[in-house]
Order: C-alpha cells, then sequence, then structure tokens
C-alpha cells in the first residue's frame, strides 16, 4: 500500500497532480498484479494537509513511541530506549528529601569525586526498581535504565562511594532524620523497633578480631576490653532458620507510619536482649522528645525496662504468657470484661503493679487458628504414640527421643513413670486458657489500654518492612565479604525502603503497583541531521494521577538535545 501520483496534462499544457492510496492486489486471470485505488485525496494543490496529518497520527499510535517519532521526521533513526519512570520518581522524593543535598554537602568537604552522590543514588534506585550486585547495577545506571547527571559507571565507582557512605554514616542518618521529620511532619511519639538476620553461603564464619561493646571493629584496648572479640559474619540464631550458616544481625527503628528510620548492623553472634539499651543511646541526640518505645517480647528484660524509662521515655513491650512468670500467671488470674476496640481485638487491663500497667489482648480469629493448630498436633502426636505401650523401654526412648526434637508436639507429650508416652491433658487445657491471648506491659500512666494494644499492633509495620527489605529490595544475597561494603549495603537498602514507604503513604498504593505502572514510561534516543535526543514516551492518565498524588510535576518531554557537529 502506497500514495501513487497521477499526472493529467489540461489543453493550455499546465499539468495537474493528483494523489491516490493505492495497493497492489495479484490478478490470477492475467497472472499479474494490478494496482486498486482505496482513496482519492484530490488534487495535490488543492489536498486537506489537516486530514491527512489527523490520518498520519492515527496510524502513528498503532507503532511503539520510537518508531512513530522516526518516521514522522525524515532521516531520524531510533536507537533505542531505557527505563525512565521509576528512576526519575525516586530521583525526585531523593531531592525532595534533601538527601542529595546531605551527600554532596559531605563531598564537597572532601577530595572524592562529586558524582559518588549519584552512584549512591543510583545503587539505592537499583535496589528498588530491579535488585542486582554491585557489578550489575554499575551495568544497569545508564545502560539500561536513565539515571540524571550519571550517563553511565563501573563498579570501582560503586565500590568507593560505598566505603565512603559507610565512613560518614552516623552523621547522614541523623541529618537524613531531620530532613523527613521536618518535611513529613513525622510522628514519632511510637518509635518501633525489631531485629532480624541475614545469612550468607560461607562453609565458615570470619576471623575474630577485637570489638567494642556495640559490636564496631576497633584498635582501642579499652574498648576492646568492653567487649567480645569475634567475626562479623558469624554463627547465631537464625531467624532465618540457616542456624548453620553465618549471619550478621540487623535492627530497624520505624514509625507508627511505617517510615523506617534508621537501621543498625551487629555481629551475627550477638544477643538480641540488649541491643534496644544501644539503640536508645544511638538516638539520643536525634531531638526526639516524648517518646514511647515498642518491642516484642524479645526485649523484655528488667534491665531493657528500666533503660528506656530513662529521659522521661516509656515503652510498651510484649510479655511470654508460657514464661511462667509472676506477672503472666497473675495476669491471667485476674477475672474481668474484655473491650471490642477493632473488628478482630479485644482488651482487658489488669491490675498487677503501681509502676507498671498490663493488658491483655484478645483475637478471636488468632484464637481458632491456635485450636486448628493444636488439634493437628495432638493428631499427629497421638498417631506417633499409639501402640507404643508395646514396644520395648529402648524403643520407646527412642521415639520419646524423636517427638523432643519437635518443639510442637512434645509440649504436649507426657511420660509416666514407668516410662509409657501419653497425651499432657492438663498442659492441653493450660494451653487452651492461651488461645488467641498476648499480654502487654506498658510504663506510660496516660495511654488507654485501647492505644496500648492499636501501637503494639503497629509493630507488624517493622515487620513488613523485614518482609520488603527481604523480598522487594532484596537484601540477600550480599555480594561482598568486607565488613565494611556489608554494612553500607545495608544502608543502601534502607534508603531504598525509605523512599518506597514514602512513596506508598504519600500515593496511597503499594511500591508494586507504582512501579509496574511507571515501568512504561520509557526514554527514548533518536538521531538524526541535527543531531541526537533524547525523548520521553507519552503519560499515560494513570501515571499523570500517580504523579498528582505524589504531588510531582511531569517530567519534560526532551531530556536531553545533542546538535550535531558541523
Amino acid at each position: 500500500m502506497f500514495v501513487r501520483t497521477a499526472t493529467r496534462r489540461n489543453k493550455d499544457g499546465s499539468t495537474v497532480r493528483y494523489l491516490q492510496l493505492v495497493h497492489n492486489e495479484w490478478d490470477p486471470s492475467a497472472k499479474a498484479a494490478r494496482m486498486k485505488v482505496l482513496h482519492n485525496f484530490g488534487r495535490e494543490d488543492r489536498v486537506d494537509k489537516a486530514a491527512i496529518e489527523r490520518l498520519a497520527g492515527s496510524l502513528c499510535r498503532l507503532l511503539g513511541p520510537g518508531r512513530a517519532a522516526a518516521l514522522r521526521e525524515p532521516g531520524l533513526s531510533y536507537r533505542g530506549s531505557v527505563a525512565f519512570g521509576g528512576p526519575w520518581l525516586l530521583d525526585q522524593l531523593w531531592q525532595r528529601l534533601g538527601i542529595g543535598a546531605i551527600l554532596a554537602a559531605r563531598l564537597g568537604t572532601t577530595r572524592r569525586d562529586a558524582a559518588a552522590e549519584r552512584v549512591l543514588f543510583a545503587l539505592v534506585a537499583n535496589r528498588a526498581l530491579d535488585p542486582s550486585s554491585k557489578l550489575a547495577a554499575a551495568h544497569w545506571a545508564g545502560r539500561q535504565a536513565w539515571i540524571d547527571r550519571l550517563a553511565e559507571t563501573t563498579d570501582d565507582a560503586c565500590y568507593r562511594a560505598m566505603d565512603w557512605l559507610h565512613q560518614v554514616k552516623d552523621p547522614v542518618e541523623k541529618e537524613i532524620f531531620g530532613q523527613i521529620a521536618n518535611l513529613l511532619n513525622l510522628g514519632v511519639d511510637l518509635l518501633f523497633f525489631d531485629t532480624t538476620s541475614t545469612y550468607f553461603e560461607l562453609d565458615e564464619e570470619d576471623e575474630p578480631v577485637p570489638r567494642d561493646q556495640h559490636g564496631t571493629v576497633t584498635g582501642d584496648e579499652q574498648k576492646a576490653a568492653e567487649g567480645k572479640p569475634g567475626g562479623f559474619r558469624a554463627y547465631g540464631k537464625s531467624k532465618d532458620h540457616r542456624d548453620d550458616l553465618p549471619q550478621v544481625v540487623i535492627g530497624m527503628a520505624v514509625t507508627r507510619d511505617g517510615i523506617p528510620v534508621r537501621v543498625w548492623c551487629w555481629p551475627g553472634n550477638t544477643n538480641d536482649s540488649a541491643l534496644i539499651r544501644q539503640v536508645k543511646d544511638d538516638m539520643r541526640d536525634w531531638t526526639l522528645s516524648r517518646v514511647v518505645w515498642v518491642a516484642d517480647r524479645g526485649f523484655t528484660s528488667a534491665d531493657n525496662r528500666r533503660y528506656l524509662r530513662k529521659g522521661d521515655h516509656h515503652y510498651i513491650i510484649g510479655e511470654k504468657l508460657r514464661s511462667g512468670s509472676a506477672e503472666a500467671d497473675a495476669a491471667l488470674s485476674r477475672q474481668g470484661r474484655y473491650q471490642d476496640v477493632a473488628e478482630n481485638l479485644r482488651v482487658k487491663e489488669v491490675k498487677i503493679s503501681d509502676s507498671e500497667r498490663f493488658v491483655i489482648c484478645f483475637n478471636p480469629e488468632g484464637a481458632e487458628r491456635d485450636v486448628a493448630v493444636r488439634e493437628r498436633m495432638l493428631a499427629q502426636l497421638q498417631d506417633m504414640i499409639k501402640d507404643s505401650d508395646k514396644l520395648n523401654a529402648a524403643k520407646r526412648a527412642e521415639l520419646r527421643g524423636v517427638i523432643s526434637t519437635k518443639p510442637g508436639l512434645n509440649r504436649y507429650l507426657r511420660v509416666t513413670p514407668g516410662g509409657l508416652l501419653r497425651v499432657d491433658a492438663a498442659k492441653i487445657k493450660a494451653e487452651e486458657n492461651l488461645d488467641g491471648k498476648y499480654l502487654l506491659r506498658t510504663s506510660d500512666p496516660r495511654l488507654s489500654a485501647e492505644d496500648i494494644a492499636l501501637g503494639y499492633k503497629q509493630l507488624l509495620e517493622v515487620e513488613r518492612g523485614w518482609r520488603d527489605l527481604k523480598q522487594v529490595i532484596d537484601l540477600r544475597p550480599v555480594y561482598h565479604r568486607k565488613e565494611e561494603r556489608i554494612r553500607a549495603h545495608v544502608i543502601l537498602c534502607w534508603l531504598a525502603l525509605l523512599l518506597i514507604r514514602i512513596a506508598e503513604t504519600t500515593a496511597g498504593t503499594t511500591w508494586t503497583r507504582i512501579a509496574g505502572e511507571l515501568d512504561l514510561l520509557t526514554l527514548g534516543t533518536f538521531t538524526g541531521p541535527a543531531g541526537t535526543f533524547r525523548q520521553t514516551a507519552e503519560l499515560t492518565k494513570t501515571q499523570r494521577d500517580l504523579l498528582a498524588k505524589l504531588k510531582i510535576p511531569p517530567p519534560k518531554k526532551i531530556i536531553e538535545a545533542t546538535p550535531a557537529t558541523r
């Protein structure tokens, strides 16, 4: 199909040209191709050019943005496209929060390349959009994704930038918190803290080196005496159920809005219990006024509770109901009515102590789930010990040893004085009294029982942060062996999570949907006689609405233009 020009000569000798849209068709009878006129545009000097432009534009919409632009401009060549929407959005948030300015200001006092700020942003954007190793991230920036003012980079530049970030992480984290607290009006009356671990595919843990009481490498003998030597990647209690592999421990503080304000790293053999005291000390100078620390049952020791009370701070901490503590037993023995505070949450405050308050929380759906799990385990236990009375003592002891390796089943097993295996009816009755319940303790005299329960329930925001760090940002695998770069890698993951959470809370939707929609916004490169330019694809209505929610203006149509050299 093509446009054909037909010429007609008038009597006065002048010629008139007519334009026709024709199509070649095969004539089987004549065994030849013949032209068939599909449409007459009329005389060339009187053609409706506006109508032709509308037709051409309509046809171009059926093509990709790059190919369509190449067809509109004679001699224009489409060179390819890269991801634009995601990196551009993250860069807008990065600049709005002042992170770029903070890093640039600190770089200005050193001899380092000012482009290190752009390299660090590229690594953060890579974690949020396409997590990969630093070598792959260096290839991704510029070649696969557009990074403003960073046409390309190298893996060596990435490593140098990470090493510098590790050196300045403490003041940088504090300045970033100050920026986001002011810009977003963050509420830090409740500050949630929790830890997780991430493992490494290694045969052996790192060689031990002197460390201070916070697990940081030190050459000071006095500080080394206060801590204990050890490797960074070390064996410990894994929260990923990989006790067979070396790991590191990571802590994170999160606001009630889900904004992660700081992260920490410790050697893999660090005990969780005392970490919250270091966290409170590290945030002492962060201009926090009255704070209620919220933590789970792993931090409920008396020393921790006493430490968290310093400076007019308070705490909400979970208490282990199965610990057999006097407080847990006393709380469960108190009578009283539950108060409905949410669809699946009832609370009851009990009077036990003059210095602390205790609140029992009950989740009806959680109780049904506990019953179902217990019935399944009891059925499995009964099946295992069935006919065990017929076994000799040695075989019964062997079966008893197998059950002892299964904590869920072993909880309900009772061994008689004669060595027979039975289901523990008393233990089942005690467990039934705990179905769907958990106990909270707080030092704050002003919070209502409802606020205490709902505040602790928001600890799930930290759990969501860990889930996103491991599944969306891909905290693991960590492609580093040096301690400084492992710590820098965690900071990059934290910055990526920070930008993601701010985008989610502002837009009111998930990062998966935001990134998926902006992934359609690409940047095409074109070359022609006049030079080279880079142009963004047309924004869709959904993309415009998303940017409006985030209060970010649409990007320019032409991002770069380089005239041809004469």
